[in-house]
């Protein structure tokens, strides 16, 4: 039998509510002794799914808050567990009584995701939306939360679900007629085999294709700020960030390594990634800086090329812009329009990336910078959300349910035997199966819920 966990729920720190929450087969019961309804009936007394009003007991029975109560019975709570909670006033010290006190009474202190883990093993949750519970906690844009929600929801679950119970079905009837081959089965032809395997190969290559609109939205976008020493890059990022994260100096080379911030730019999230100034270099160190700044611009999304606007652009700017445009969605960026300009020089590149002129002192063209950046990712703005692929671990499952499939596919125009197409088509239907943990091992599970906070 599983042991009782408790947690304080809420963020840590002082607010107006604090929650403590408990989950186990003691529960309720705990609870109970540890609260005294203000109408004089005990509190399992009331009905689940209520709140009541009373008084939160400490370790030895003195009142430490006038807080309210609620409790769920299994299977019909968050956890599929007996389950409780106290909304006490949002002191830490009331919390951390109330904890203590619960802890006297035999709970253990829950680890991280603990309570979204057990509903995940209850069958409350598939895999599937006990990540978005995170990517919920975590989301900073509106596309964010309606994408995590529509998850929760199981709206990635069903569209996984759909093509897993056709492969599924391929599957049952190919065992039925290999393993009874005296009874009336209709044997599968190849043009029904031809078509099941088909219908699987799309679904799948679409729901990859979502992969880099949903890790965009759950994460933000990858873009390296590139440019020349002192073209403004680090200034820029403080600026978007919103606080000092780079070290400013009027010496190049003061960046030797990537920095990182996160920021949102109208509607769009964006893992801002500082870079060393790009240049030709005698210093060892600095080199090191270079070559991390070119290995940025490989891996990133989007990539702003910074121009120092106070100083005439040089053939090397020139190139650097050019290089980027072949990498990813480009944006060129002026920067220092506090300063007097120097002449733009004439290129010819067909087409020009999108141009903005900011100044990261004044915070001019930073409007005009996130309308920039939201032309080039519109969908991550808004529409339908909750089908799509928001990480790794997700998108290598679907990778390799659809090389599964296509391995089946090429099987059967090989003209194979059914038990070896067979053999392809299940491992896809076991990947597939680790995409809502259908099939998960051990391990893949507890990794997964690491990234959560304690009391969730």
């Amino acid at each position: 039998m599983a042991d009782t966990i408790a947690a304080i729920a809420t963020a840590p720190g002082t607010g107006a509510i604090g929650i403590l929450r408990l989950s186990g087969p003691a529960a309720v019961d705990m609870a109970g002794r540890l609260f005294r309804p203000a109408d004089g009936r005990p509190l399992e007394a009331h009905r689940p799914h209520t709140l009541v009003y009373g008084a939160l007991l400490g370790p030895g029975g003195e009142v430490i808050d006038r807080a309210l109560a609620t409790f769920s019975r299994a299977p019909r709570s968050y956890t599929g567990e007996d389950t409780a909670e106290f909304q006490c006033h949002g002191s830490p010290m009331v919390l951390q009584l109330g904890l203590e006190a619960v802890f006297a009474q035999g709970a253990r202190q829950a680890g991280p995701g603990e309570f979204t883990r057990r509903a995940f093993l209850n069958g409350r949750l598939d895999l599937a939306q006990a990540e978005a519970v995170a990517d919920l906690i975590e989301a900073e844009t509106p596309a964010a939360v309606y994408q995590a929600a529509g998850q929760l929801s199981g709206a990635l679950s069903r569209r996984v679900g759909a093509i897993y119970n056709g492969l599924t079905d391929l599957l049952a009837h190919f065992h039925a007629v290999l393993d009874y081959p005296d009874e009336d089965i209709d044997p599968f032809r190849a043009d029904t085999i031809r078509s099941g395997l088909a219908a699987a190969r799309r679904g799948l290559s679409d729901l990859l294709a979502t992969y880099d609109r949903g890790r965009y939205i759950a994460g933000g976008v990858p873009c390296a700020l590139v440019g020349r020493p002192n073209a403004g890059k680090s200034s820029l990022l403080n600026a978007l960030a919103g606080y000092e994260r780079a070290i400013v100096t009027d010496v190049p080379g003061t960046t030797r390594d990537t920095v990182e911030a996160r920021c949102r730019l109208g509607r769009v999230t964006l893992r801002l990634i500082d870079t060393a100034g790009l240049r030709e270099t005698e210093d060892p160190v600095e080199q090191l800086g270079v070559e991390r700044s070119r290995a940025a611009m490989e891996e990133a999304a989007l990539i702003l090329v910074l121009w120092d606007g106070s100083v005439p652009a040089t053939e090397e700017d020139g190139t650097l812009l050019e290089r980027a445009m072949k990498l990813a969605p480009t944006i060129l960026v002026h920067t220092k329009a506090d300063l007097p300009p120097a002449p733009v020089p004439f290129l010819a590149l067909d087409p020009m990336p999108p141009s903005v002129t900011v100044s990261a002192k004044t915070g001019r063209g930073l409007e005009e910078l996130a309308a920039a950046v939201e032309a080039l990712f519109p969908a991550l703005g808004g529409g339908a959300a909750g089908e799509l692929l928001t990480n790794a671990r997700q998108a290598q499952a679907a990778r390799r349910a659809l090389e599964g499939v296509a391995r089946a596919e090429e099987a059967l125009e090989a003209g194979v035997t059914p038990d070896a197409l067979l053999t392809d088509a299940e491992e896809a239907l076991a990947a597939l199966g680790e995409l809502t943990g259908a099939n998960i091992r051990e391990d893949v599970t507890a990794r997964i819920f690491q990234r959560f906070c304690v009391g969730k």
